[in-house]
């Protein structure tokens, strides 16, 4: 740990109530109460007091898991302890034995992706005959399909594995199992009240689970692959296959907490050294550097660029990118998924403004957005959900009607269980699955307007449309002369963030406006250069052109540290998420905690 004490303005002592400061556009920022710091009394001064309250907000109290938290990671989560991997990892192994054909059937995202090629080159190096098999997301939709189950058993498998689905697969299921195949379910998502007659389903949401954490299908698959090695006594290098977990689990937005969170600090670490050619090429033609790698250049870089193969044509391209060996196929497939994302970028940003002006004033008014249209092409209809959620501060879903379907991508807000409102009225769909954050669906296109009424009556009856004005959650006032490199290092400990463990945020007030300029294609952007004392920063402010407070005037600004990599070689600048002019804040309401 570093040795030098780091000094804030923690909150004011306001009992059990937190502090709420009017920010622009409607947004609120709020300073939680004080934690309760006790369990840090025995720290003495080597954990300073910005750093306790910074781990209190976490749900880490005391010392000793201080300690935990901080240091390097330590033994991962008791494989034996997912349910059910024991007996797939026991099934897997006769068939590498045996030299079996296995079938596995992957998601068209990076978690599928990413877990399906984890499978593939590890029952390869075992002795069995992987065959992997990505559904055309326009074609044959999310899942296993009965279709592809036939034409698998058809070619000779004998085990079928799902990656990133099946959980919900009934049908497809009993179709393998018809077929003479042993079926062997490896996901994460919510469980259905009906499961799959499987031969094993190994996911860490099942009732009674004792894992302790929600690992993305990545990880799922890594302790499969990971334990099959161990069974069969075979040696295993984890090192590339730890750098994929890091990418599946960032960009499916996984919880980075407990386990979660030692997998992405291991596999960034993976990650910077990887020899894999797949990953240094689509490194290459985006311009990064993974010797400097971090969870943004997996959310930011390598993920949005794998997802484009899946997005706009077929995700087996972002397969055969992970597992070929050749650096000149893999550079000629980087260059494919380059171009693909960047007619991604335009189609999803076409798409966005279509939601957007579909949104009538009642819609806006509404617990639940939703938006649907022949236009939106089902390959964005998940980025498209996003920004409408990251617009409104609501749960939002976006929909592509074609052939007499509407096929829609779900996404939420942290207070509300999207999926959970799809099961409330499952009777709706004709398939569905997902998890808190994000879900999908197909319904009957005659039965949208019952769908739209019956889910924002729904929704309306779980949230309170007075509370969904855009919050930002502020860890403590930080002033910009208190922020050293010493600072800059205890904040470093606290990552990676994510769903969980967010990013600290700070307030500053009275901070100078030396110089802003508005930047983007369209304008909505601040580069800022902030001053308070005798420090100055750089800073950017995304989406905020509109708050622009000129040059030369006092700003209060709530902000996190942000790596630029577009200058200085990765150096630290300021992100300003929301500011005001200095003397136009004002305290709003006390809330309770």
């Amino acid at each position: 740990m570093v040795d030098s004490p780091v000094h804030a303005t923690l909150p004011a002592d306001t009992g059990s109530r937190a502090t709420v400061l009017r920010g622009s556009n409607g947004r609120r920022w709020r300073l939680p109460p004080p934690p309760d710091l006790t369990g840090f009394a025995d720290a003495g001064p080597g954990l300073p007091p910005l750093m306790q309250v910074l781990l209190a907000h976490r749900a880490v109290r005391g010392t000793a898991d201080a300690r935990r938290y901080l240091g390097r990671p330590g033994e991962l989560t008791d494989a034996s302890l997912m349910p059910n991997l024991d007996i797939a990892v026991d099934r897997l192994a006769r068939a590498c034995r045996d030299g079996e054909m296995v079938a596995i059937i992957g998601d068209f995202d990076v978690d599928g992706v990413t877990a399906t090629t984890i499978l593939v080159e590890g029952l390869r190096a075992l002795g069995a005959r992987p065959e992997p098999y990505i559904p055309n997301r326009f074609t044959e939709g999310y899942g296993p399909n009965v279709a592809a189950v036939r034409r698998l058993a058809d070619a000779g498998a004998t085990v079928l594995v799902t990656a990133d689905c099946g959980t919900s697969s009934v049908a497809e299921i009993a179709e393998a199992n018809a077929s003479g195949m042993d079926a062997l379910v490896l996901d994460h998502h919510t469980v259905p009240e009906v499961l799959p007659a499987a031969f094993a389903i190994v996911n860490p949401k099942l009732n009674g689970s004792a894992y302790g954490s929600e690992p993305a299908a990545v990880g799922v698959a890594y302790k499969v692959v990971h334990d099959l090695h161990d069974r069969l006594g075979r040696p295993y290098d984890p090192d590339e296959h730890r750098a994929l977990v890091a990418l599946g689990t960032v960009c499916d937005l996984a919880p980075l907490v407990a386990e979660n969170r030692d997998l992405v600090r291991i596999g960034i670490e993976a990650l910077a050294r990887t020899r894999r050619p797949g990953l240094l090429a689509l490194a290459a033609v985006a311009n990064a550097n993974l010797a400097q790698a971090t969870p943004d250049t997996c959310g930011w870089v390598l993920g949005p660029r794998l997802n484009a193969a899946g997005r706009m044509e077929h995700a087996r391209l972002a397969l055969d990118l992970l597992l070929t060996d050749s650096p000149a196929r893999a550079r000629e497939l980087a260059e494919t998924l380059e171009a693909l994302n960047l007619r991604r970028r335009e189609t999803t940003q076409t798409a966005i403004d279509a939601a957007r002006a579909s949104l009538t004033a009642d819609d806006l008014a509404g617990p639940l957005l939703i938006a649907a249209s022949p236009d939106v092409s089902m390959g964005v209809v998940g980025p498209v959900a996003s920004r409408l959620v990251e617009e409104y501060s609501r749960p939002a879903i976006v929909m592509q009607l074609v052939g007499g379907e509407g096929r829609a991508s779900c996404r939420s807000i942290p207070d509300f269980d999207i999926t959970a409102l799809l099961r409330r009225h499952a009777h709706l769909f004709l398939r569905f699955g997902g998890h808190r954050a994000a879900a999908g669906f197909t319904i009957d296109a005659a039965r949208l307007d019952e769908l739209k009424a019956t889910l924002i009556a729904d929704a309306a009856d779980h949230l309170d449309t007075s509370a969904l004005a855009p919050t930002i959650e502020v860890d403590a006032e930080l002033h910009l002369p208190a922020v050293n490199r010493q600072v800059l290092q205890w904040l470093a400990l606290l990552g990676p963030h994510g769903i969980g463990n967010p990013t600290p945020t700070f307030l500053a007030r009275s901070v100078r406006v030396a110089d802003s300029r508005v930047v983007g294609r369209e304008g909505e952007h601040l580069q800022l250069t902030l001053r308070e004392g005798n420090v100055s920063w750089r800073a950017i402010s995304f989406r905020n052109a509109a708050a622009a407070v000129p040059a030369g005037e006092l700003a209060d600004i709530v902000y996190t540290f942000k790596r630029d990599d577009f200058r200085d070689e990765g150096g630290l600048q300021l992100e300003v998420l929301d500011l005001r002019p200095a003397e136009a804040l004002t305290v709003g309401a006390v809330e309770g905690p």
